[in-house]
Parts: structure tokens; sequence; C-alpha cells
């Protein structure tokens, strides 16, 4: 019975290690790709090798699980040689990764158990797990499933939900221009792009902006016709009396003055 279990547990050793070997020949093929033939390597190539080592994977684990495979895990490996000397067959065995089997790195090759350091994390979270009531950890939970499952329907769905954004953009399109309303924003409350000229406003008198009205030529003077009372005004003084009763008429030389002034103001009679 015992020779039997051996047996088994020789063939199951076996076949494991070269299952590993093919993986470990699989991983070597893809990294020499990865950092040789990065150029020319195409995406459906990386996805090809990820399915390979993904199988690859698989195989093995079903191996461990078969029923006609021995528990690996009721097996003890005990040291039975330490020596800081080089072992030059443990190297070959080893492929130059393990030249020493010394007290230093057996510890780590032959740990059943994780790190102190994990094993410390590991419990703080069970600790934090503890700490939470199962009511809190179902809303947790559903939050976290509803997270997820959005994202899958992403993931599945990507060239939909693209059609339906560009859809929904081209919509919604703005139909101002937010340049021109920045620098319009700018000039009325800062000022922003905008020529310094001299604001409108009255001009004072001799300036040289005046205009000919305000500049030469004869100047109106006032005339007052008193038709009631039959008294006139000249230009340059008081005229003649007129005797009362009789209407006043205006001298020939002020209809003259008069003409004139008037005709120098109009634009167009200069």
């Amino acid at each position: 019975m015992q020779q039997r279990e051996e047996k088994q547990l020789e063939a199951a050793t076996e076949s494991l290690i070269s299952r590993v070997a093919h993986v470990k020949n699989a991983l070597h093929s893809f990294i020499y790709k990865l950092e040789n033939e990065y150029e020319r390597l195409t995406w459906p190539s990386v996805l090809d090798n990820f399915a390979l080592l993904s199988g690859q994977l698989n195989t093995i684990n079903k191996l461990l699980k078969n029923e006609k495979t021995p528990s690996f895990r009721n097996q003890v490996i005990i040291p039975l040689l330490l020596s800081p000397d080089r072992d030059e067959d443990l190297a070959k065995l080893t492929e130059q990764r393990v030249p020493v089997f010394s007290h230093e790195i057996v510890p780590d090759y032959l740990r059943t158990k994780p790190d102190p350091e994990v094993e410390e994390q590991e419990k703080q979270l069970s600790v934090e797990s503890a700490r939470i009531g199962p009511e809190v950890a179902q809303k947790q939970i559903q939050a976290l499933n509803k997270l997820c499952s959005n994202l899958l329907e992403k993931l599945n769905n990507p060239r939909d939900d693209r059609d339906s954004e560009s859809a929904s953009m081209r919509q919604n399109k703005p139909s101002f221009n937010p340049a021109d309303t920045n620098a319009l924003v700018g000039a009325v409350a800062f000022g922003k792009g905008l020529s310094k000229c001299r604001p409108p406003g009255p001009v004072a008198p001799g300036h040289p902006g005046q205009g000919p009205m305000m500049g030469g030529g004869p100047t109106l003077q006032q005339v007052t016709i008193g038709g009631g009372s039959g008294q006139q005004s000249a230009m340059g003084g008081p005229g003649a009396p007129q005797q009362q009763g009789q209407p006043g008429k205006m001298p020939s030389s002020i209809k003259t003055n008069i003409k004139s002034a008037s005709g120098s103001m109009h634009p167009y009679n200069r």
C-alpha cells in the first residue's frame, strides 16, 4: 500500500514538473518577444500568448484537483543537508537560480506560511472585517456588485456606448464660440483689447479741432425788428428811429450781411 502511494506521488510529481516546464517555456518565449520583438508584436499575438499561459495554468489546476493525484499538502519536506558551499548539482537542477542550499535561503524556499509581515496584514484585515456588521457588509457587497455589473456592461458593449455618446454630442453641439464670449466679457469688465481713444466731450474755444463755423468767417449779430413799434436795430449799432405808426423796413446792407452769414454756416455753401 505504501509503495503504491509512493508510485502515485512520484508519477504526479513528474507530471507536475512537466506541466510547469511548459509554462516556464511559454513565459520565456513571451518575455523574449516583449523585449526583442516589441516593434513587430501585434495585439492579437499578445492575446494568443496570454491564452496559451491561461490554458496551461488551468491544466495544472485540473491536475492538482484530480482524485488520483495525491494531496501535496500532506507531504513534508525536510532538509537533510545544509551547506554554505556551492552545490553544482543543485545549481544545474535550478538553472543557476539556487547555487547554495544554506541556512539563509532554506526558510524562504521551504516556507509553508506567508511572511510575518503578510500574516500581520491578514490579521489586521480580519479584525476590520469582524468589526463591520452584517447589514453594512451586505450593503457594501451590493454596491460592489452593482459597480462590477456596470463595468462589465460597458466593457461588453463599448461600441454602442460610443455611438450613443457621439450622437448626444452632436445633438448638444454648442451654438456659441467660447473664445468670443470670453473676449467680450474681458472687454466689458476689464477693457481688454480696446484701443486708447479720446472720450467725446465739449471742445474748448480756440481748439485746433474747431470747425469752420466756430473758427473764421463772418458772425451773425442780433437784429431786432420791431414790427409793432416801428423800431429797428442795425448791425453794429442802433438804426434811425422810425416814426410811430409806420412799418419798419430792413436796410439792404443788413440783408446782405444776413445772407453772407447764413451762407457761410451751411456746409454746402462754403
